[in-house]
């Protein structure tokens, strides 16, 4: 089949009915710098050649690099609709290089893109057109069935959403995309087609930016002109992970998923990331902070069972809180139960090894060992302990007014007026489960269920606070989520060492957004956030997930010096006014009596 010859010019473009502006288009076109495109053809030999060929000569004549940040086919689905969403900064060069880029991954791609670019007929197989300017055009109505049909047929789809290239926005004084149409998420929820974000760098020339401000049609004339501009220069890829259908379903409303999906895209923007250091070469540009490479002691043994269990034995009836099957809840000093003690430390570096966070010596233990109370799981059946949790009673270590007797204080500037010295408080820490018990329900249930006894026979603590640690096998990005959409800062609190990560402006704008939408959850959309920009898709930790059920505040995101400079999510829980569902659960018969003391 013999290809059409392509035709470049205005006339193509604006399609003009009036004879005298018809007579004018070849030289506007000239003027305009078209007649450079069409010379660009001749010399790269582009007209009539078949799809892949051009897309080839194009690149070749052009001497542009298409750089992919990611294993683009690692990222794509090996067979399965998928919509594939980016930013449009260029409005040419980079529709045909992500095209040519997911053809060589899977063959059924397809583009929905702008019909002047019909005028490129060697490649319009590539392409679904549509007409951006104007949304009553008939054609536009076959050309979303089109893309519907492709992606129930199991096709690939490549969407830029804005319609149109980036440009300055006064009202965000920045260069950005326009308001991304809704489409990808309406064909997300129809077709239950998965998502995948991927970020292009750059944007066009200051000319282009300027005229564009002058006259939006301009930006449709020179985008050829600006498009043999990039000759020699790279176009940067950078490619997300792909967003299941079960996720997206999560957003009830396209409109807020429309906006998730830009924000996802967005967020992939390297001149925003930073990335944890695990040596001591300070990077002032990107750091979070400096992390001294640790060397691993081989972890103590562990301590003699039988010993174990008769120190436990010795503790005092009071002191045994909750009992599930064979599993039973205590809590000591460390003066009454030093194995005890010794063995929660152990399993502690165990545990926190796991999560980058381990102090790397035999064991994880410092002096509040000696002053706070340790609340711990053991069981029954194989005599070992399953979890704990390092419980400071803020009244018994404040009576001479030392504030630094409080571990959190390490990490935190607390003013007299926070609540750990307004009232007693129990300020909790170190907590963990050991790995076979991680994914139990019980292993958590029965931590909190101790912790609800506790203060039941104590009903003095009206409050717990403490951190969540933010382990590092989280990005910086995810952590900069959370610390930005969960807290709630406190003049009263501030991180001796804060969390610091540069403000992506499109995240600021989601915020602002969420804030401004009171039917969509902070802690909903947090945690799709979290799912989408983590590699293996995880959710926030489930301790603050727990924490978010108590109904707790959270104040600000520390550095905790003394944990591996692992970042720390402070909090605090009013007991009493948690949600009854979880009065219920982990204060049981205890929860009427314990509400009604007067404070």
């Amino acid at each position: 089949m013999t290809k059409i010859k392509s035709h470049i010019s205005l006339g193509s473009i604006l399609k003009p009915k009036s004879p005298l502006f018809k007579r004018l288009v070849p030289i506007i076109d000239r003027v305009m710098g078209v007649h450079k495109v069409n010379k660009f053809y001749d010399d790269g030999q582009l007209s009539g050649t078949s799809t892949a060929e051009f897309s080839q000569r194009f690149f070749d004549t052009l001497e542009i690099n298409i750089s992919v940040s990611d294993n683009l086919a690692e990222k794509v689905p090996n067979q399965g609709s998928l919509i594939v969403v980016a930013n449009h900064p260029f409005g040419c060069v980079e529709g045909v290089g992500l095209a040519q880029k997911l053809k060589e991954v899977r063959p059924d791609v397809k583009v929905l893109a702008n019909n002047a670019l019909s005028m490129f007929t060697e490649i319009s197989e590539y392409f679904i057109f549509i007409n951006p300017l104007s949304s009553n055009d008939p054609r536009n109505g076959k050309a979303l069935r089109e893309c519907k049909q492709h992606l129930n047929s199991g096709g690939v789809l490549l969407i830029f959403p804005a319609g149109k290239v980036s440009y300055y926005r006064p009202e965000k004084q920045r260069i950005c995309d326009d308001v991304w149409n809704r489409l990808p998420a309406n064909l997300a929820k129809s077709t239950k087609s998965p998502v995948l974000p991927i970020f292009i760098e750059g944007h066009n020339s200051q000319l282009f930016i300027t005229l564009g401000r002058i006259y939006y049609r301009f930006k449709l004339i020179m985008l050829f002109r600006e498009m043999l501009k990039h000759k020699g220069k790279p176009i940067n890829l950078h490619v997300g992970n792909v967003l299941p259908s079960k996720l997206l379903t999560k957003f009830e409303h396209v409109s807020h998923l429309n906006e998730y999906l830009r924000v996802q895209t967005y967020l992939l923007d390297p001149n925003y990331k930073q990335s944890w250091h695990d040596n001591n070469e300070v990077n002032l540009d990107k750091v979070i902070s400096p992390i001294a490479e640790t060397v691993m002691a081989e972890i103590m043994p562990q301590v003699d069972k039988t010993k174990l269990k008769l120190e436990i034995d010795l503790l005092p009836e009071a002191q045994h809180l909750v009992d599930y099957k064979t599993f039973s809840v205590y809590y000591g000093k460390r003066e009454q139960m030093p194995l005890v003690v010794k063995e929660i430390t152990r399993l502690r570096e165990i545990v926190f090894r796991q999560y980058d966070e381990g102090s790397g010596e035999e064991c994880d233990t410092d002096e509040f060992d000696d002053t706070y109370l340790h609340l711990f799981i053991y069981n029954q059946t194989d005599g070992e302990i399953i979890g704990a949790y390092r419980m400071g009673q803020s009244d018994v270590l404040l009576k001479d007014g030392d504030i630094n007797k409080l571990y959190l204080a390490k990490m935190f500037d607390f003013a007299p007026e926070f609540i750990n010295q307004q009232q007693p408080c129990l300020e909790m820490g170190r907590s963990f489960l050991v790995p076979e018990h991680q994914k139990t329900f019980y292993g958590l249930f029965l931590l909190w269920r101790g912790i609800g006894e506790f203060v039941v026979r104590n009903p003095q603590y009206r409050t717990l606070y403490g951190t969540v640690s933010l382990s590092k096998l989280y990005t910086p990005l995810s952590v900069h989520c959370i610390n930005k959409l969960a807290t709630t800062p406190s003049e009263k609190v501030v991180a001796k060492v804060a969390f610091e990560h540069k403000d992506n402006p499109e995240l600021i704008d989601f915020i602002q957004s969420e804030h401004g939408n009171k039917s969509v959850s902070s802690s909903s959309s947090l945690s799709s956030l979290i799912m989408g920009i983590e590699p293996d898709g995880k959710d926030v930790p489930v301790l603050m997930k727990h924490y978010q059920r108590m109904g707790a505040r959270f104040y600000c995101v520390g550095i905790d010096k003394s944990f591996n400079d692992t970042p720390g999510l402070l909090l605090s829980v009013d007991l009493p006014k948690a949600p009854e569902k979880a009065l219920k659960q982990y204060l049981a018969e205890g929860k009427d009596a314990y509400l009604d003391r007067a404070c």
